[in-house]
C-alpha cells in the first residue's frame, strides 16, 4: 500500500512539475510563428474597387482599427475583447511605411487576411477577423483600398501599442487557434441576380453568422453553415464597457426569431438600426448602411431557407 501511494505521489508531482514548465514556457513565449509563403500577387486597382473596398473595410475593419483622434485606422484598445484575453490593441493599418502596412506587399496583404498569418510569420488571434471564404474580387478591393489615399488609410505615423496576451491567449494559439489554409482554387463572388446564394455570401463573408450563432468557440468558420446554432443566436460577444451583448435568434422561428418580420422591418433594422420607431440594434452591433436594399434583402431571403430555430434570446435592455 504504501509502495502504491508513493508511486502516485511520485506521478502527480511529475504532473505538477511538468504543468509548471509548460506554464512558465508558455507564459514567457509569444503567440507562435509560422512559416511564410511568399505569394506573387499585385493588387488590381481603379475607383470601383477602391469604392468597393471601402465598403468591406467599413463593415469588416473600422469599428476595430477606427481610432477618433487620428480619424484613421490607427488602432485603438479593444475594450470589446474578453478581459481574460489580455490587453489587445488594433494595429495601426494606414499606409505609413514605419507603424503601417506601408512596406507590406500585396501578397503579404492577401496572406494575412486569408489565413492569419502576419508577415513576420506571426499568427493573429481570432479577435482579428480573417475571410478565407471571401470572393477574390472583395480580397482584391479590401487591398485596393488600403493602398488608396482615402482619409481613413492615408499613411498616420501614430506607432502601434503592442498587445499583451494573456497565458489563456498564448495557450489556445497552441491548442485551438490555428491559421486558416489558402483557398485552392479560386472564389467567384456570386452574381447578384441569384438572390439565395448574395444572401449566404454576405452572411458569411460580413461575419453575420459568427455573432449571431451559438458560440464563437463552436463556429465554424470554412463551411459556416455548420456552425453550432446557425443563426439561432445566443453568442455572448462585449461591448465597449465589456458588459455582455447576447446576438438575437435570426432564424424565422415566430416566437423567438425573426419569423413575425417583414423584408421591410428587416432592412430597415439593419440598415438604419430601427424597428418600429425605436432603437433595433445596440454595439457590437451597428447599422450596415453601406449595404444596399438589394443586398439586405438578399440575406433575408436566405436566412428564409435555413431550418428556424426556437431559441429565446433576453435582449439586453442597456445601450
Amino acid at each position: 500500500m504504501k509502495k502504491a501511494l508513493k508511486i502516485i505521489g511520485i506521478i502527480l508531482l511529475t504532473i505538477v512539475v511538468v504543468g509548471l514548465i509548460g506554464y512558465i514556457y508558455i507564459n514567457s513565449s509569444d503567440i507562435p510563428k509560422y512559416k511564410t509563403l511568399h505569394i506573387n500577387y499585385t493588387v488590381k486597382s481603379d475607383s470601383r474597387s477602391v469604392a468597393r473596398g471601402k465598403k468591406l473595410v467599413l463593415m469588416l475593419c473600422a469599428n476595430c482599427h477606427i481610432n477618433h483622434e487620428t480619424g484613421k485606422l490607427t488602432g485603438v484598445k479593444m475594450l470589446d475583447a474578453p478581459a481574460e484575453f489580455g490587453d489587445i490593441y488594433s494595429q495601426n493599418i494606414t499606409d505609413d511605411k514605419n507603424y503601417g502596412i506601408g512596406k507590406w506587399t500585396d501578397g503579404e496583404l492577401l496572406y494575412l487576411l486569408r489565413t492569419g498569418i502576419k508577415n513576420n510569420g506571426q499568427y493573429a488571434p481570432p479577435y482579428m477577423v480573417k475571410l478565407p471564404t471571401m470572393a477574390d474580387e472583395d480580397i482584391n478591393a479590401i487591398i485596393s483600398f488600403l493602398r488608396s489615399d482615402d482619409p481613413l488609410v492615408i499613411a498616420d505615423p501614430t506607432p502601434d501599442i503592442p498587445t499583451n496576451p494573456s497565458f489563456l491567449t498564448k495557450l489556445l494559439c497552441r491548442v485551438a487557434w490555428k491559421p486558416f489554409p489558402l483557398p485552392e482554387k479560386r472564389i467567384i463572388l456570386p452574381d447578384s441576380t441569384n438572390t439565395i446564394a448574395l444572401g449566404k455570401y454576405l452572411a458569411a463573408n460580413l461575419d453575420c453568422f459568427s455573432c449571431h450563432s451559438a458560440d464563437f468557440k463552436t463556429n465554424n468558420f470554412l463551411q459556416p453553415e455548420l456552425s453550432a446554432g446557425y443563426f439561432g443566436g445566443g453568442n455572448k460577444p462585449l461591448d465597449r464597457e465589456g458588459r455582455v451583448k447576447p446576438t438575437p435568434n435570426l432564424t424565422l422561428d415566430k416566437e423567438t426569431g425573426i419569423g413575425n418580420w417583414s423584408k421591410e422591418q428587416f432592412i430597415r433594422a439593419v440598415r438604419f438600426g430601427i424597428k418600429d420607431g425605436e432603437n433595433a440594434l445596440t454595439y457590437p452591433m451597428t447599422p450596415y448602411n453601406q449595404l444596399t436594399e438589394t443586398e439586405i434583402n438578399a440575406i433575408y431571403q436566405y436566412l428564409k431557407t435555413i431550418p428556424p430555430i426556437k431559441n429565446k434570446v433576453q435582449r439586453s435592455i442597456y445601450e
